[in-house]
């Protein structure tokens, strides 16, 4: 297989301010590739595709493009999770040239700030790093690692924790070969008046093993009649086909956790992680200063 350019992702440049535009100038970031899948039809090949380190290539690609875009003063750099399109950036339209220039640019800023490493090694600031706008990517890295480590037993276990950190209530671990691919239940309380029972299905999977479309089915099917929701955690992702399983019309929705927003539940209940404090230079912010 040709070995992938390292500047790939500045091709979603142009789609990713359109995308935005569409979702009426911001929008979560799944919210953005997804648009982007939508309005350039892409293929599951594409949308399916991992990195070395088990994470979506599109969605990491596109994550790159936006931080990009920010540097380049078309985003607004939220610290909410939100992509919002400046003034700049309603108004811009980006060819695959010109985004090819923008990457350039930033390349050599980024290579003047860091005199002890080559331009080469500042190239490497690309998509096969971990999401610039996901939450401590190293943190991210080796969490996964460690999950990934695991006794199937254990990370069900572990899931139980982060369930009911989480708000579950009444969680327990079916246990056992004839659970029909259900692997434990919980109850989540709405409020004093209305709660409901929840199936949860864990899958530790290593990096590039993805869950299709048919383990969606096979799961809902072993929910009939027994939960008004289900979840299916793992620590890789799944396919895009899956994803449109789990949400098709007239049938009971199944909410999907991949490894990226497993971490993030992690972090937000501060369960097995330490919180840090690190601050970064905002190039951005010094680049008006050059002229």
């Amino acid at each position: 297989m040709a070995r992938k350019s390292k500047a790939e992702f500045v091709k979603w440049f142009g789609p990713l301010l359109d995308a935005l535009r569409d979702l009426g100038d911001s929008g979560r970031p799944r919210e953005v590739s997804d648009r982007i899948a939508k309005n350039l039809n892409l293929s599951d090949e594409v949308l399916d595709e991992t990195l070395k380190s088990g994470g979506n290539r599109f969605h990491n690609q596109v994550a790159w493009a936006r931080q990009y875009l920010v540097w380049e003063g078309m985003l607004e750099s939220s610290k909410h999770g939100t992509w919002t399109l400046t003034e700049k950036g309603r108004t811009a339209h980006i060819t695959e040239s010109q985004a090819a220039e923008i990457f350039k640019k930033w390349v050599a800023i980024h290579a003047e700030n860091r005199k002890q490493k080559s331009a080469d090694q500042a190239e490497a600031l690309e998509e096969e790093a971990p999401a610039p706008d996901t939450p401590q990517a190293d943190q991210e890295m080796s969490l996964i690692a460690v999950l990934r480590s695991l006794s199937p037993l254990g990370f069900e276990k572990v899931s139980r924790e982060l369930l009911r950190e989480s708000g579950f209530e009444n969680v327990e671990i079916t246990g056992g070969s004839a659970d029909g691919g259900i692997d434990g239940f919980g109850t989540l309380e709405i409020n004093p008046f209305v709660s409901f029972k929840v199936l949860f299905q864990c899958k530790r999977y290593a990096e590039g093993n993805l869950v299709g479309r048919s383990q969606v089915g096979d799961f809902r099917n072993a929910m009939i009649g027994r939960a008004e929701k289900g979840i299916i955690i793992t620590t890789s992702s799944f396919t895009n086909a899956a994803v449109t399983e789990a949400n098709r019309e007239g049938a009971p929705k199944v909410e999907l956790v991949d490894g990226a927003k497993l971490v993030e539940m992690f972090q937000r209940v501060e369960l097995g992680v330490k919180k840090r404090t690190v601050y970064d230079v905002d190039l951005t912010y010094f680049e008006k200063f050059r002229e």
